[in-house]
């Protein structure tokens, strides 16, 4: 993960603090956690922290909802994102068969030792 990445996923900020980034209640940001939207870190003493990339996603429904969307298409649409991302991560994460290896390591030895296969005829 890249390290802008990491630091805009760190939750530090208080519920206090994302109501007047977000000109959301405390009631509202609740109701979006109890519809699992958003997933806020809980610290030792039990207080919720949210991350910068968790007020993108509240500003995101706001604007989702003014745009006439209810709570189950709201879900749906995050449920989409994930379901491709998932998608994405299985086919960067895509086990390699021995077949796929071998076939690798044949042509990596070929084009190493300039005999790569050139549709019928070997070249030098």
């Amino acid at each position: 993960m890249k390290e802008k990445e990491l630091q805009r996923s760190r939750a530090v900020l208080p519920i206090g603090t994302i109501m007047k980034l977000t000109e959301l209640t405390a009631r509202q940001i609740r109701y979006y956690e109890a519809q699992s939207l958003i997933l806020p870190v809980r610290s030792e003493s039990n207080r919720r922290l949210y991350s910068l990339n968790d007020i993108d996603r509240l500003l995101e429904i706001k604007d989702y909802l003014t745009e006439g969307f209810n709570m189950a298409e709201i879900k749906r649409v995050y449920e989409k994102q994930a379901s491709r991302r998932q998608q994405e991560h299985r086919k960067l994460t895509k086990p390699v068969s021995d077949a796929d290896l071998l076939d690798a390591l044949h042509n990596e030895f070929l084009t190493v030792g300039g005999l790569k296969h050139d549709g019928g005829a070997f070249s030098n």
